[in-house]
């Protein structure tokens, strides 16, 4: 029997991941997995450039739209999920693709997340009061102390994931990073693993131009839609929380289109960085082939 692989299609926002994966799904007649976190919700498809309904038909996508804004889920959950359906695939099926920028999920299926211990609730408070009291930028300054390594990663305006990374490194006298990189566990098939970029002044320019295509396709109304959601972890993402200041009346909607295309850069820049930490990852520009390993 041929060995079984998963070939990962990873990148930053806006380089092209979906349709490259499309390509290489036609090529191989095989399906694709969402390694997009934020794909998951059925509610918001267009600021997350979710596959469309047309390109959904060219090929078999798992895990898009399949979660609702107010379910839970997390990446503990997408690896026994994305293992178990990968195993069904297998059998009818040599190569899958795992297409998506969600670095954290990406490695939860190749190498595994950690057990990282339940945090005590002592602690757990302890950091709650803290980002109450001394607001979020005593976090960032913690965790720049702690962890430096996932400082340069994580999302700064994310506090959940600040609080979070600050909790592990509290409890178990380590950084957060080396809490959730001891280990690397064995899989049962072969990785390949492609990583898309170009000049940064062009993938900037994809972008902004993206950013403006998402507006026309009616964001904003897709925004105001999940307004009263606005609470939940999903929502507190780029493209979201710039309009919910605009609907709040902080802002104009000029300036919150304009931040969306710079938080849309800078959420780019970071998955650069994610992906570079990793040398499995042969990089490449977009183009209609991907260099598949037989």
């Amino acid at each position: 029997m041929p060995e079984k692989k998963l070939i990962v299609i990873a990148g930053p926002t806006g380089v092209g991941k979906t349709a490259a994966a499309i390509v290489c799904a036609k090529q191989l007649h095989t399906d694709i997995i969402s390694a997009d976190s934020r794909q998951f919700f059925k509610e918001i498809p267009i600021g997350t450039a979710a596959p469309t309904a047309e390109e959904r038909a060219m090929v078999s996508h798992h895990f898009v739209g399949n979660l609702s804004v107010s379910d839970y889920y997390n990446v503990y959950k997408y690896e026994v999920d994305v293992l178990q359906l990968l195993e069904t695939l297998f059998k009818t099926h040599n190569e899958v693709i795992l297409c998506g920028g969600s670095g954290m999920y990406i490695d939860a299926v190749c190498k595994g997340i950690d057990d990282i211990p339940d945090i005590d609730p002592e602690i757990r408070e302890r950091v709650t009061r803290q980002f109450h009291e001394e607001g979020i930028e005593s976090l960032r300054t913690q965790l720049q102390k702690l962890d430096p390594e996932y400082y340069a990663i994580v999302d700064l305006k994310n506090h959940t994931r600040l609080m979070r990374a600050l909790e592990v490194c509290v409890q178990t006298g380590k950084s957060y990073s080396e809490a959730r990189t001891n280990t690397c566990k064995k899989r049962p098939f072969a990785i390949q693993k492609i990583a898309l970029n170009m000049p940064r002044e062009e993938l900037y320019d994809r972008i902004n131009r993206r950013v403006e295509a998402m507006i026309a396709q009616g964001l904003e109304e897709e925004a105001r839609a999940v307004y009263h959601l606005r609470h939940l972890t999903p929502l507190k993402t780029v493209g979201y929380r710039e309009f919910f200041d605009y609907f709040d009346g902080n802002t104009t909607r000029e300036f919150a289109i304009e931040k969306i295309k710079q938080n849309s850069r800078n959420y780019a820049k970071r998955q650069i960085t994610w992906l570079k930490r990793d040398g499995e990852y042969e990089w490449h520009a977009p183009s209609g082939e991907l260099i598949v390993e037989s």
